[in-house]
């Protein structure tokens, strides 16, 4: 496990993240962000200004990344001669702005680097301040990017991309609305749950995975109702956190591997898909096994009947009702997906094997056809 170099949490995190870059001597910051958090970049380039420091913002980015956006965003930064990268955002800032340090010095391409442990090192200092409770991108060795020729998405796996320092402020997401709320925390919630049941669980990775799964499922639909409640954002962001530390010594398995063609083809947003897929998949899952789906469901809120298979149901049925009370939508056709898209949808996830690998049973095309078909 390969852990974030400096991690500050709490309100006033965003300054501290200006006097580090400041006290490291940074001449020219460039900080990869979205439209919509334009607005909360203000503070920090002020800070960055009133010390004599130059900020570059990029914020080019429409939905989640892709190769050609990053291209974009690598060559902006080369351009200012960028000595320090800030991911300032969601997953996709964060994703964009590891990349773009990792691979600034020119001796990689991203082509090179798809897959995991391929990145042969990073020349600037990083940082990732999340806007977002969700990826945990702020503290993972993983980078996600759109294939748009492939019409699916690729992760670079490495060491290399975690950052040198995470800044986790709650009061920085306090105006994600309830539907990017919903969406990013039910993705967190799929990244504990894949990773205690996980064919690489470890025991380390189980307290973060269940610790996770209870502070989400004690919280996001206050979070999402109340978005002003710092105490419900704080704790979505601790659970953010915790499923980001479990990505890269277990990772997640079949839910992620199967929302990647929705995500590649069909623009649905990750945590979205991860909402759609989750049920579905679990219910194939817990024959594999059911006394740690059980510990989920007891983890979800579900009190233990001494049955770990009905326990598991019970889990499944807490994970429908969340996602219910949150408002996020539950079915392929709802997003206009054709029924006859499933097949080239399953070919396309069988190839995820990264992730299908550590999933808990093994899946062939034809189950992930059951699955996709459960959730049209």
């Amino acid at each position: 496990m390969v852990n974030v170099g400096a991690l500050t949490f709490g309100p006033g995190a965003l300054a501290k993240c200006a006097a580090d870059l400041v006290g490291r001597g940074a001449r020219s910051v460039f900080i990869v962000t979205t439209e919509p958090t334009l607005f909360l970049c203000r503070p920090l380039v002020e800070a960055l200004g009133a010390e004599g420091v130059s900020a570059t913002l990029w914020h080019d980015l429409v939905g989640e990344p892709t190769l050609k956006e990053f291209d974009a965003a690598l060559a902006c930064a080369r351009a200012c001669a960028a000595d320090a990268v800030v991911g300032l955002g969601g997953g996709s800032a964060m994703d964009v702005a590891k990349l773009v340090a990792a691979l600034f010095d020119g001796r990689q391409g991203v082509m090179d680097v798809l897959g995991t442990d391929l990145v042969a090192g990073r020349s600037l200092w990083l940082a990732c301040v999340p806007t977002t409770a969700g990826t945990g991108s702020e503290v993972t060795p993983i980078a996600i990017l759109g294939d748009e020729d492939e019409d699916l998405k690729k992760g670079v796996v490495s060491p290399y991309l975690v950052p040198d320092a995470a800044y986790l402020d709650p009061a920085l997401t306090v105006t994600m609305p309830p539907s990017v709320t919903a969406a990013t925390g039910l993705d967190a919630l799929t990244h504990c749950i894949e990773a205690y049941a996980n064919r690489f669980a470890h025991p380390m990775i189980d307290v973060y995975a269940l610790g996770g799964i209870r502070l989400i499922a004690a919280n996001l639909e206050r979070a999402c109702a109340h978005g002003e409640d710092l105490a419900a954002r704080s704790a979505m962001m601790i659970a953010s956190y915790y499923g980001g530390l479990c990505l890269g010594p277990v990772n997640t398995a079949a839910v992620h591997a199967l929302a990647y063609p929705l995500g590649g083809e069909f623009h649905i947003a990750h945590g979205v898909a991860n909402a759609l897929l989750l049920p579905h998949v679990l219910r194939l899952n817990i024959e594999a096994s059911p006394e740690r789906y059980a510990r989920i469901a007891e983890a979800l809120g579900a009190g233990p009947s001494g049955d770990p298979m009905a326990d598991a149901l019970a889990g499944v049925e807490r994970v429908i009702a969340l996602a219910d009370a949150c408002g996020i939508k539950r079915r392929l056709s709802d997003f206009g997906i054709a029924r006859d898209a499933i097949p080239r949808m399953a070919t396309a996830a069988m190839k995820v094997t990264r992730l299908l690998d550590r999933n808990p049973r093994v899946l062939t095309e034809a189950d992930i056809r059951t699955i996709y078909e459960a959730a049209w």
